[in-house]
């Protein structure tokens, strides 16, 4: 971590959560703070349902929630960026405070309820982004719509055009019955109508599936079915966690979903029950806790062929990105893999 990041960190650890992350958002647009450019390598590149990612560690969704940010950000090592989520109209979200950083327990409690400028905004902004690692959108749901499933398709369709990925975001715990959509029938008609628009598109964007970490064994054998069946190209395990199991934070017990550290065990057993169930027909991307290469080479070795990382740089920086891809292979080269893919699920019956 540079001398300038590591003072700035300091004192953003000092502020109001939901400020520092709007400072945050400031000093990358001032193109002022150092990258380190792309992180790559023969034993890093990866394939993801058709990207080809310099590595394997991406941006979860939320960071640039209005795709503000997303040169500066494609120059900060990542292998791919997920943005948003965005929603067809804009919408203010949920009441503040909405955010809450656990320092003793390296995590964070969120109930922002899909706050963002709307489609049309973020789809302009994307519209003029640079080359480089691929970016995809989170899509989302206005908190009053009358056909939350629709809306998915309709952001897809301004957005499309735009975008390398799209992720369906029906596992965010901070709009109410969102995760309803994760139920089979509901969740097979979304998709449904959402791989029928992304085929109306002038070029082809694959389409990945975020789910929650709170599913019952019964439920996930469902989302497996319908994923298998849909025409989906990957999925995301796994969003936030309702669950508060061993927090010490006196902020422990706010509403919203938690994520960082905390939710590393929980994602990564719902991550290999996952690729068990779908037998390497899917990929998967695996978040959730990430704060280390060996946390990241963990979600690998349980499934994922690629992962996102978000919370953990709350603590420590854009400048763990690079930390995580160099570490992730010099992992790879100690066990001997030739590349990410050869490691895919070579430790998946350890968590299940």
């Amino acid at each position: 971590m540079s001398l300038i990041e590591t003072l700035g960190l300091s004192v953003l650890l000092r502020m109001d959560p939901e400020v520092a992350h709007g400072l945050s958002i400031r000093a990358l647009k001032t193109g002022l703070m150092p990258m380190p450019g792309p992180v790559s390598g023969s034993r890093l590149a990866v394939d993801l349902a058709g990207l080809k990612l310099p590595n394997p560690v991406g941006l979860a969704a939320g960071f640039d929630k209005n795709a503000e940010v997303v040169a500066p950000l494609m120059r900060a090592g990542f292998g791919f960026i997920e943005v948003g989520a965005a929603t067809p109209r804009p919408q203010p979200g949920n009441p503040k405070p909405r955010l809450w950083r656990l320092t003793e327990d390296r995590a964070a409690i969120n109930r922002f309820g899909f706050n963002n400028e709307g489609v049309g905004t973020l789809a302009a902004r994307l519209a003029r982004r640079p080359e480089g690692v691929p970016v995809g959108l989170n899509l989302g749901a206005n908190k009053d719509s009358a056909d939350r499933a629709a809306d998915f398709a309709l952001v897809l369709r301004e957005a499309g055009p735009f975008v390398d990925f799209a992720t369906v975001n029906v596992s965010s715990p901070n709009t109410e019955r969102l995760r309803d959509l994760q139920g089979r029938d509901a969740l097979a008609a979304l998709l449904k109508g959402v791989i029928e628009t992304r085929d109306g598109l002038p070029r082809r964007v694959p389409v990945f599936l975020k789910i929650a970490p709170d599913l019952t064994p019964a439920e996930l054998e469902d989302i497996a079915e319908v994923a298998r069946g849909s025409g989906i190209d990957a999925v995301i395990a796994t969003n936030t966690t309702l669950s508060r199991d061993g927090l010490r934070s006196r902020f422990g017990n706010e509403a919203g979903g938690l994520s960082g550290a905390p939710l590393f065990e929980r994602s990564t057993r719902v991550l290999a029950r996952l690729s068990h169930l779908t037998q390497g027909q899917i990929p998967l991307i695996g978040v959730g806790g990430i704060g280390s290469a060996e946390q990241a080479y963990e979600k690998i070795r349980a499934g994922a062929t690629a992962v996102q990382v978000y919370t953990a740089m709350v603590f420590e920086g854009l400048g763990l990105i690079p930390k995580i891809a160099r570490g992730l292979d010099a992992l790879l080269a100690r066990d001997g893999f030739a590349s990410v893919s050869e490691a895919v699920g070579t430790g998946r019956e350890k968590w299940l």
